[in-house]
């Protein structure tokens, strides 16, 4: 049913459990696995000139530290990648290029702590991707039954 998995990280606590999901689905399934993260080219575009550079580059050391923690959280082998753009099209088309058969994403990331149900990212790729797109949310603390967050109807 699922041979190649696709999980989009932005590194922010709120994808944890996504994270986690999708894991687990690769084992079930013994899927292949690939982590992206995104730079989001307006958030580099919007910098100053003198800084884009840096920021650009602290945003991939930043992707870089995200997808090693997807890779550490599984024995098996994961396929890593950060690309620059706009997140729902890059996220679309990467899916598209490893012929994957879902991506799995947090409902918010970094910017969405405070937005409504879903965030706008998450959103506009559930709307956009070229293949289903599983969205995970952060359980609230009144949902976790243990330290390790797992869900009280695990």
């Amino acid at each position: 049913m699922f041979d190649t998995i696709v999980i989009a990280t932005d590194g922010s606590e709120s994808v944890r459990r996504a994270v986690d999901v999708a894991l687990d689905l690769s084992d079930r399934f013994d899927a292949s696995v690939h982590a992206l993260y995104v730079i989001d080219a307006s958030e580099v575009d919007s910098s100053p000139d003198r800084l884009r550079e840096e920021m650009r580059e602290a945003l991939t050391e930043r992707g870089e530290r995200a997808l090693q923690e997807v890779a550490e959280s599984t024995d098996r082998d994961v396929t890593t990648a950060v690309r620059e753009g706009r997140p729902a099209t890059v996220v679309g088309d990467y899916a598209r290029d490893v012929d994957a058969d879902v991506v799995a994403m947090g409902t918010r990331g970094r910017h969405g702590e405070n937005r409504f149900l879903i965030g706008s990212v998450a959103e506009r790729v559930v709307r956009t991707c070229p293949v289903p797109v599983l969205t995970v949310r952060q359980l609230a603390d009144d949902e976790m039954d243990g330290p390790q967050g797992t869900p009280e109807s695990a």
